[in-house]
């Protein structure tokens, strides 16, 4: 691998936040301060943490950032979950999102588990 690119977990992750930035274009007016920006904010940490930790020296130093990406997708997750409740998005579409959010998740488990080692 040369770049953080040639990872397809910071692939799926980024068009998961070009995914998330689709959803919330359509969210109210009075949210672009509230949830909007804090849904695009945990979004973005997800694959910047990816490559912040694929540049980092040492694998203990990379698996920490690993660490970071995972609590921002959980977060999304919950941000997710409550724009559905909020009826800002469809359960279809939040279905859709948590279902990606958890593969990025199980992409990013094997990936971890394979810097282990």
């Amino acid at each position: 691998m040369q770049t953080f690119k040639d990872l397809k977990v910071w692939e799926k992750a980024h068009q998961f936040t070009l995914n998330v930035y689709a959803l919330t274009k359509k969210f109210p007016s009075e949210e672009k301060f509230g949830l909007t920006s804090q849904l695009r904010r945990a979004a973005i940490s997800v694959p910047s943490n990816i490559v912040e930790g694929f540049k980092r020296r040492g694998v203990k130093d990379s698996l920490n950032f690993y660490t970071i990406e995972e609590a921002s997708l959980e977060e999304v997750k919950y941000q997710l979950l409550l724009a559905k409740d909020l009826k800002y998005i469809s359960q279809d579409i939040y279905e859709k999102m948590n279902e990606k959010a958890n593969e990025i998740s199980k992409m990013l488990y094997s990936f971890k588990k394979a810097l282990r080692k």
